[in-house]
């Protein structure tokens, strides 16, 4: 009996060990993307449908976004200000800029972190900018030259705008079809400086992005400060409370 007891303990103590090391491991996942010991697949086989088009629905309403966020002048996302510097200096198109930038960084992405390759990563290598030019060019042929000259409209408009692409990037994130190449950047980052947090490793990759692109001649702006500081946790927040539940939920 005695014996039998020692072998219980002997047991729980085991798996209850395993159960915190599995916890540890999906916490890990959940704040830095992935694990390099983990199996090393991209996310393209048995794609549910549905997500599939609620990615190429998303990214669409980012450029969309986006091209509304830019004409305020009031700044957009770090990536963005990067490419919208690069793609004036060197006269290309927002789109065309950052299908050729993120082919550079989906090489290093293949390499190092192959399971954050998905339908979504492709989705927005290529739709977010080509998107952006397309109603860029729409507001352009459309919306009357000075439009947004005035502080209170470019307010009026920042605010959906931002909402909208909240809810966006929300739903593709939520949709777990893959990373943009610029995002997996910061989780391989994490991974090889491990004794740094991910929240402080995005903080400073964001950081020198922002740098950058500011150099470059982006306007850094008050959407560049809340998307560093708040869009993390808000679109944490938007996932779980609002895209997984009512978009993507599998409940029939």
């Amino acid at each position: 009996m005695v014996f039998c007891l020692k072998i219980k303990r002997r047991v729980d103590n085991i798996y209850g060990r395993k159960l915190e090391e599995v916890a540890e491991s999906a916490a890990y996942t959940y704040a830095v993307g992935f694990r390099p010991e983990m199996e090393n697949k991209m996310k393209f086989r048995n794609v549910d449908k549905r997500r599939l088009v609620i990615v190429v629905a998303a990214v669409i309403m980012m450029g969309f976004a986006l091209s509304f966020l830019n004409r305020t002048n009031l700044g957009t996302d770090p990536c963005t200000m990067f490419n919208l510097g690069m793609s004036r200096i060197l006269g290309l198109s927002l789109g065309t800029w950052q299908a050729i930038f993120n082919s550079f960084l989906f090489i290093f992405v293949f390499i190092f972190a192959k399971n954050q390759i998905g339908w979504g990563t492709l989705a927005n290598m290529f739709l977010v900018g080509y998107s952006f030019d397309f109603f860029t060019w729409l507001n352009d042929k459309w919306i009357p030259a000075g439009a947004f000259d005035p502080m209170a409209v470019r307010i009026l408009v920042m605010i959906p705008a931002l909402f909208i692409f909240i809810i966006a990037a929300s739903a593709y994130m939520g949709a777990s079809l893959g990373t943009s190449p610029y995002d997996a950047i910061s989780y391989i980052l994490a991974d090889k400086i491990k004794k740094v947090p991910f929240r402080v490793v995005r903080i400073c990759y964001d950081l020198v992005v922002c740098v950058a692109g500011w150099a470059l001649g982006s306007t850094l702006g008050v959407v560049t400060v809340i998307m560093s500081l708040a869009l993390g946790p808000v679109i944490t927040w938007m996932t779980d409370n609002v895209i997984d539940k009512y978009i993507i939920s599998d409940k029939k």
